[in-house]
């Protein structure tokens, strides 16, 4: 039987999905396989590319490998009422066409156990808004890849707080460009280094 840990540990997205059809054939229970396997797995993915054991590439067909069986189990989690780590809404902000990193990050969350709305590229404050009221997300992740659209990152915080939500909602950014100092700068409630240091961070804000 192939081991779910390992296929997303080695980017295997077909044993992945192999191993969490035959784990959930033995009665294993899905969350059961979340926080066992796939939340492990992807803690190590993350360990890994702080070391710099791994790179971009391993971090993306891990990242694939963990979605395979994700989509699986979200079914089976649904139906069993299975609360998430946190509801989070992420994109990359407005006049900002760049997403690899969002994806890793993305992927990274949800494999550490949050609900993620991912809303792609070139997200304007409103969307931002509006996603986060209709999934009542207690995370919004903004990322800028460029130095000239880190300003939508203020705009989008600003635009949460005249919207009444910046009390129920925490705000995390990130992004090449992006510092701890600019996050301060605009209001930000955390900074994601790299994709594991969001996950970290992310666990801490949804926590306090």
């Amino acid at each position: 039987m192939p081991d779910l840990y390992d296929a997303i540990l080695n980017g295997q997205a077909t044993a992945a999905a192999e191993a969490t059809r035959e784990a959930l054939a033995g009665g294993a229970a899905a969350l059961e396989l979340v926080h066992s396997q796939m939340v492990p797995a992807m803690d190590e993915v993350g360990r890994r590319y702080e070391c710099e054991d791994y790179f971009v590439p391993e971090l993306l067909l891990a990242a694939r490998a963990m979605k395979a069986a994700l989509a699986l189990l979200r079914p089976l989690l649904a139906a069993s009422g299975a609360e998430p780590a946190g509801r989070v809404v992420i994109g990359t902000v407005k006049g900002d066409l760049h997403d690899i990193g969002k994806n890793i990050v993305a992927a990274m969350l949800e494999g550490a156990g949050f609900e993620v709305a991912d809303l792609g590229a070139d997200v304007a404050p409103q969307a931002f808004v509006d996603a986060v009221s209709a999934e009542s997300a207690q995370l919004v992740c903004l990322s800028a890849l460029l130095t000239v659209t880190m300003p939508a990152m203020k705009t989008t915080v600003e635009a949460l707080a005249a919207a009444g939500l910046r009390g129920r909602v925490k705000v995390m950014v990130g992004g090449a460009p992006v510092t701890q100092r600019y996050a301060d700068e605009i209001g930000a409630d955390g900074y994601g280094e790299n994709a594991a240091a969001a996950v970290a961070v992310a666990r801490l804000l949804v926590a306090e």
